[in-house]
C-alpha cells in the first residue's frame, strides 16, 4: 500500500550537521531515526500458508509462488537509504530479500523486448508503475525481513517491494504480483497526481516537479 499518512505518534525529526550524512540526503528530506509508519487504509493480516506471488502480463508464460517456494530462491541482504515522499530519509535500513532480477529469471522474457515496464500490485488494490529497467541490475528487491526480523504487516510484511533509489511510494507494501506490460500504466499515487517516475534527487514528488 502507499506510503503517505503518517500515523500517530511520529514525533522524532532530527536535523542532520554532518557533512557525510548530509550528503545522503536528498534535497528537501530530513534524517529521521524512526521508521515511520506509513498507509493508506486498514493494515492487512496475510497468513503464510495463504500468502502467493504471481507475475503475469503481456508475456507467454507466467510465473506464481507459494511463501516456501519463494523463500528457496537465492535471497540477499541489503543495506539502503530510503526516502519518502512526506520528506523523511532513513539511512542504513537493513533487509533481506529477492532481487527482482532473480524473480524475472525464472519466466521466459526472450522475445520481449517490447516489455519496457513493470506495475506492482499490493493487497487491498494498490499498484505502482516503475521502468523495467530500474528494477533490474540489483536496484530493486521483493525483501521479507527488515533488521533482522522478519517484515511485520505496518511496514508491508510479510513480504514488499524495495525500490531504494526512487520515492517510498514506489516500494509498495503486502506485494501480490508484477504485471509486465508494453506501455506504461500509471499506478494508485501516480493517477492521483504524484509524478509518474518519483527520483528523491529531483525532488519528484508531484506531476511537474
Amino acid at each position: 500500500m502507499a506510503e503517505n499518512f503518517i500515523s500517530r505518534g511520529f514525533v522524532s525529526k532530527r536535523r542532520v550537521d554532518d557533512a557525510a550524512h548530509k550528503e545522503r540526503i536528498p534535497p528537501g528530506q530530513y534524517e529521521t531515526r524512526d521508521f515511520p509508519v506509513l498507509s493508506a487504509g486498514p493494515t492487512p493480516q496475510t497468513q503464510l500458508d495463504r500468502w502467493t506471488f504471481s507475475i503475469n502480463g503481456e508475456i507467454a508464460e507466467g510465473l506464481k509462488l507459494t511463501w516456501n517456494e519463494f523463500l528457496q530462491l537465492p535471497s540477499e541482504s541489503i543495506t539502503v537509504d530510503i526516502h519518502c515522499v512526506t520528506k523523511w530519509t532513513k539511512l542504513d535500513t537493513k533487509w533481506k530479500g529477492v532481487a527482482v532480477e532473480t524473480l524475472l529469471e525464472k519466466i521466459d522474457l526472450e522475445g520481449n523486448a517490447e516489455i519496457k515496464h513493470l506495475i506492482a500490485y499490493a493487497k487491498g488494490g494498490y499498484t505502482t508503475n516503475i521502468p523495467l529497467t530500474d528494477v533490474l541490475n540489483k536496484n530493486a528487491w521483493v525483501v521479507y525481513e527488515y533488521d533482522g526480523k522478519p517484515l511485520t504487516p505496518e511496514h508491508g510484511g510479510p513480504a514488499r517491494l524495495l525500490v531504494p533509489h526512487l520515492y517510498f511510494w514506489k516500494s509498495a507494501k503486502w506485494i501480490e504480483s508484477f504485471k509486465l506490460v508494453k506501455e506504461d500504466r500509471p499506478g494508485f499515487w501516480e493517477s492521483a497526481g504524484y509524478h509518474n517516475y518519483g527520483d528523491p534527487w529531483k525532488e519528484q514528488r508531484y506531476a511537474g516537479d
